[in-house]
Parts: C-alpha cells; structure tokens; sequence
C-alpha cells in the first residue's frame, strides 16, 4: 500500500473491517450495524433512540431500518422516556443483552488479534494519526482555506 493515498488505505482498512465483522456477525444472523447498536445501547438503562443515531455515526434513515429489524428479531423493545414523555427509549431483551455480548467478545478478539500482531509505539502511532485526521475534519481545515495548507 506504499503508493496508495491515505484515503484510499483508511478506506481499504475499513472495508475490510467491516467485511470482516459483517461475515462474522452473518454467522448470527446479525450485521456489524446490529452488533454496534447493541454495543451502543445502555444495557442496564437503554438509551434514547435520537442518541444512537450521533453516537454510531448512522443517518436516521438507516437506524431505524436497523432498529426496526433489531425489534422484529427480538433483541430490543422500545418504551416511553419516563424523563421525557415525547422520547423513546431503547432497551436491550435478554436476548439481546446476550448477542451484546457475543458482539463484544468478537471487538475484544479483534483488538487482541492486532495487539498481538502490532508493537505498542507503532499502535499509539496509529491513533495519533488518526485523531490528527479528524481534528483536521472537524476544524474544517481540510478544504476550507487550500492556500492555508501548502
């Protein structure tokens, strides 16, 4: 990947990542999405489903199919917020709080997988490069003034 452009390896990576965990998860009959929802929601006190949407990173049209499927599956009920009675919250089943585990075993196996295969300078590396990325996109400093960035 020695000639690739950054964001040609960042989304290489990531495809694969996501390929990874989406076979992984169809083994369940479930998606990397499902398994990062059940990640995301608060076993123990569900979360509000207008939070899930920012916290994953997903646009409310695909959270809701998600959400919809995660409910027909059985992994997740809804019920009013009882602190804001126009809410809804999101709550995890049994069976659910089950597959969240299995989910959070199967993040824990990859992180280990690469911590084995990947010193610690070279990992802490990895994160500063990539929270320079995303500070450079969210101060807009990317595109907003070109001139600035030669």
């Amino acid at each position: 990947m020695k000639d690739k452009t950054i964001d040609y390896i960042l989304r290489a990576t990531w495809q694969a990542v996501a390929r990874m965990y989406n076979e992984e998860a169809n083994k369940y009959g479930a998606s990397m999405a499902t398994g990062f929802a059940l990640l995301t929601i608060d076993k123990d006190n569900g979360s509000p489903s207008t939070a899930l949407g920012p916290r994953m990173g997903m646009e409310a049209t695909s959270l809701t199919r998600t959400l919809k499927s995660m409910e027909e599956k059985g992994l997740i009920y809804r019920k009013k917020n009882p602190s804001d009675g126009r809410g809804v919250l999101v709550h995890l089943t049994e069976e659910g709080k089950e597959k969240r585990e299995l989910s959070k075993s199967t993040v824990l196996q990859f992180n280990e997988v690469i911590k084995a295969h990947v010193n610690e300078e070279q990992l802490q590396h990895f994160i500063e490069v990539a929270e320079v990325i995303n500070e450079l996109i969210s101060e807009k400093k990317i595109f907003e003034n070109k001139e600035d960035n030669k």
